[in-house]
């Protein structure tokens, strides 16, 4: 699996290097500016791009703009992106276009090698990677407004939200909750139809579409 990684810090973009090798990816490319992501996007077609957001010269959402041009140059390609804080516009902007293969990590998640490695490989494989806190961060300023359909959620009904949120199968949530799958199917279905949405079986369709709901007129 090839890999396009773009950060800034050298120690950090050397460590990931180091990790996602280990672990049997193929670095197509390690780069530190936009200007280089963008080329490099361009030019080596990567199976994935792992990229922070904020890189130069603007050092502010230079990663994030080059990574959204790539996907509107190649729909559908995955990217994962790193931010150092929760920043629910960044989130929105990914998630715009309704194609899987997206993820958005904080950087203390890097230092999971599992969960991190987990996430690049989900992305990669056209699923959805949703850092808990903002998924955290869109479910309480929903459930904060009782009128909005959130609101008449269950607190289980909320955890299993959150879960599916991050890009869980029933199967996982049920497992990490102690419960049958199938109860986690009637949680989905009951979920579904409280927020008005279509039930769909495809894991990376159903992430998207709750979080283009919890996340709309933001």
């Amino acid at each position: 699996m090839r890999v396009v990684l773009a950060e800034d810090l050298f120690l950090l973009r050397d460590g990931l290097v180091r990790l996602l090798q280990a672990y049997g990816f193929e670095i197509a490319a390690a780069v530190e500016t936009g200007p280089e992501l963008a080329r490099a996007l361009a030019e080596l077609e990567p199976d994935v791009a792992v990229v922070d957001v904020r890189l130069p010269p603007t050092h502010t959402d230079e990663g994030l703009q080059c990574a959204l041009d790539a996907r509107r140059a190649r729909p559908g390609l995955p990217v994962l992106v790193l931010s150092q804080h929760v920043e629910q516009l960044y989130a929105r902007e990914l998630l715009a276009d309704g194609t899987g293969g997206v993820g958005y990590l904080l950087k203390d998640r890097v230092f999971d090698a599992e969960q991190f490695v987990d996430a690049v490989r989900r992305v990669a494989a056209g699923g959805t990677a949703m850092d808990p806190q903002v998924i955290q961060q869109l479910l309480s300023r929903r459930a904060a407004d009782d009128n909005r359909p959130l609101g008449r959620l269950t607190p289980r009904e909320l955890e299993v939200l959150e879960l599916m949120a991050q890009g869980r199968s029933n199967a996982a949530i049920a497992q990490q909750l102690v419960v049958t799958e199938r109860a986690i199917a009637k949680h989905t279905s009951n979920i579904f139809a409280k927020l008005g949405l279509e039930v769909s079986d495809d894991d990376n369709r159903r992430v998207l579409a709750v979080l283009a709901h919890l996340d709309q007129d933001s």
